[in-house]
């Protein structure tokens, strides 16, 4: 009989790890289903871009895993139960409805955006975190007229990242970002004059230390008070992980994040996998990885090669999963590439200004090719799935 590999979700990570076994694995003995409920690849990094009137290049997932052997899905999940290893799917067109058993299952639903249960957010602010969302945006974005006020809400990565473009792509607008703590704090100094300088350049209004508490049609409310004109509110402030987690037996973290081993493999149930923003797993120091590309690309990588390792009953190899660079885009020609040590604190160390606009943009090219050409480079002899009785042990092992 066949192993059945399930893999939930098609974002950076859900495809990587499918397209990483697929070529790890003999075809003879496994399967393997990717399911999305998106036809095409959503480059997340770019989403800034296309809510500001950029058009971002189609990848086809159709055209992407042809030949692979991954066989695609297009169905939105609706349930997992991991004690009877079935995923509960709805097709993305239609309303058939269909249940599909596993035996290896990898968990990669991803997050999406977090309201913080600020009031008003839901009903009035935007978001950025998917594609649907910046579409929207985009063309609230569109219909504004000159003058128009714009708040992104939040300091980190993706708020600079959306206020600089924003501001970039429609100069005649009032762009102004709400920060909880000082712009760029947790960056090097040289960083943090870069990026002053770059959001002044681009006339950028800046609202350092001001957490927003309400958010109304026409503006937002700091805790102290304070009143910030808004014809349009962009929430950035963080990342909520998808629910469906949260109603199976699995251990979670506190934020509902999927506890893993080392290798990517869930303490409670070891047929199952999760990875990128869906698994709490810690890198160097302890300490927790954080949402990101960054992060959950290589522990795709370590999910399918533990997967892959385990079914042909060879030794499971462990990759390194630690930082080097926080990289920020800040409009088309401009960028900030942080570097960090391995457990992501910076460094005095920075790359700004063209160069790092290109070297961003080489980054997310890169994440992006790799995702679209899923097995290249497979090798000319891919391990094949060995019986349950030849295979290592391999015990569930401590979180790290």
């Amino acid at each position: 009989m066949e192993h059945r590999i399930v893999v939930l979700g098609a974002g950076y990570t859900g495809a990587a790890a499918a397209g990483r076994i697929a070529k790890r694995l003999h075809r003879e003995g496994v399967t393997i289903t990717l399911v999305t409920a998106e036809p095409d690849f959503v480059e997340r990094v770019r989403l800034h871009q296309l809510a500001a009137g950029q058009d971002l290049k189609p990848r086809p997932f159709d055209e992407m895993f042809a030949g692979t052997g991954v066989e695609l899905k297009l169905a939105k999940v609706t349930a997992v139960d991991v004690d009877r290893k079935t995923v509960a799917v709805a097709a993305a067109t239609g309303s058939g409805r269909e249940e599909l058993a596993y035996d290896t299952l990898v968990y990669a639903l991803g997050s999406g955006w977090n309201d913080g249960g600020v009031p008003g957010t839901a009903a009035h602010a935007h978001e950025i975190s998917s594609r649907p969302g910046a579409l929207r945006l985009r063309d609230r974005l569109a219909a504004l007229d000159a003058g128009g006020t714009v708040v992104v809400v939040g300091g980190g990565l993706t708020g600079l990242e959306a206020a600089t473009e924003i501001a970039e792509a429609r100069p005649d607008l009032a762009v102004s970002l709400a920060a909880r703590g000082g712009l760029g704090d947790w960056l090097s100094e040289k960083g943090r004059t870069h990026l002053r300088k770059v959001v002044d350049k681009l006339g950028v209004t800046v609202h350092e230390h001001a957490a927003v508490e309400a958010v109304e049609a026409d503006r937002v409310v700091t805790a102290e008070g304070r009143t910030v004109p808004a014809d349009v509110t962009v929430w950035t402030t963080g990342f909520a992980v998808h629910p469906i987690a949260g109603a199976t037996t699995l251990e979670l973290a506190d934020d509902g994040r999927i506890v893993v081993d080392s290798t990517m493999r869930s303490v409670s149930h070891p047929d199952v996998y999760a990875v990128g923003d869906a698994a709490m797993a810690l890198g160097p120091g302890d300490k927790p990885l954080r949402m990101s590309c960054a992060s959950g690309v290589p522990m795709a990588w370590q999910a399918a090669d533990a997967i892959a390792a385990r079914l042909a009953g060879t030794k499971v190899p462990h990759i390194s999963i630690r930082y080097a660079q926080q990289c920020v885009s800040l409009g088309r020609g401009e960028a900030l590439i942080q570097f960090v040590t391995a457990d992501d604190r910076a460094v005095d160390k920075a790359l700004t200004g063209r160069m790092a606009a290109r070297y961003k943009e080489l980054i997310c090219k890169a994440a992006a090719w790799g995702v679209a050409n899923p097995t290249l480079g497979m090798p000319s002899r891919r391990h094949r799935v060995v019986g349950q009785e030849a295979r290592n042990p391999a015990p569930v092992e401590a979180a790290a």
